[in-house]
């Protein structure tokens, strides 16, 4: 799936200044030879002339690298005073040239597809803010347990592909997390998925999509994030169908729950059943929290 150049940063509480990615073209230019001294934004194409200029830039402290070569990959590691850096369309083996950039306070990987390990990313110390997107040979996550500074965290997959996740429990260590948003995901791990998650003192808001853990995991989010945005999860909503635009159905909390459509005779049962087991689930919840 190609990108879409959207800007999926929430920048509700501040955690985010480097540049929406619509505008990230107001920053390239084709030949950097005559780059003035005082830029500050950068966005680099992999076909542009003269770019290691920007290698003189004292004030350079946002870099967008947008289908990147290998040698400007490597060259992004020399950039030490960078404080945001963006990368989209990129095959590189590894992201080791990352972790020399310890002045790094954001960070955006979208389509960047050919490294296994996130390692090189827990290197950076003073790290805030990191989306990452589409990185589709990436399972384990948890070299980002130590990233201590981290505030925000997102993590994507696609329309057409759910980026899988062996397992959350990295999160435990990020003890100054304000925000985690998971979209587009597919979870690997093991019942119940999101303790870490629930157990965390500083969230500000987590968007958790209703369909991929189990009601488990929903209820401890519920019960442990009491004042968190988006930490209610009820045990089934209304929606409309595209395919059925006049018609209306429920769909039912936790992964491989379904939905049911509101005329069916079995609707109200179904409803007031899943309604029940999750009130089961929350139980089971309060005792595993020890409350």
């Amino acid at each position: 799936m190609k990108h879409h150049f959207g800007d999926l940063l929430d920048r509700t509480y501040g955690h985010w200044n480097i540049v929406p990615n619509v505008e990230r073209h107001q920053y390239h230019q084709d030949d950097w030879a005559q780059v003035q001294n005082s830029v500050s934004i950068a966005t680099i194409y992999g076909n542009d002339l003269n770019w290691k200029k920007i290698g003189f830039l004292s004030k350079l402290e946002e870099l967008t690298l947008h289908q990147p070569n290998k040698e400007q990959l490597d060259f992004v590691s020399t950039l030490w005073r960078l404080k945001r850096l963006r990368i989209t369309h990129a095959r590189p083996k590894t992201i080791d040239f990352i972790s020399r950039l310890q002045n790094v306070e954001e960070l955006v990987l979208e389509y960047v597809s050919g490294f296994e390990s996130v390692e090189p990313i827990g290197e950076l110390k003073n790290l805030r803010a990191l989306h990452i997107e589409n990185v589709r040979r990436v399972t384990d996550f948890s070299g980002l347990g130590r990233t201590q500074e981290l505030r925000y965290l997102s993590i994507y997959g696609t329309l057409d592909w759910a980026q899988p996740i062996e397992s959350f429990d990295f999160l435990s260590e990020l003890k100054k997390l304000e925000y985690f948003n998971l979209g587009f995901v597919r979870s690997l791990a093991k019942t119940p998925a999101l303790e870490a998650l629930a157990r965390l003192k500083n969230l500000k808001k987590i968007f958790i999509p209703d369909n991929i853990f189990t009601l488990l995991d929903y209820a401890l989010l519920e019960i442990d994030l009491p004042g968190t945005e988006g930490s209610i999860f009820p045990p089934f909503e209304k929606s409309k169908s595209s395919l059925d635009p006049n018609g209306e159905w429920f769909d039912l909390l936790g992964k491989k729950a379904g939905r049911i459509k509101n005329t069916s005779p079995k609707a109200k049962e179904k409803c007031e059943a899943h309604s029940k087991a999750y009130a089961e689930a929350k139980q089971n919840a309060h005792k595993l929290l020890g409350k």
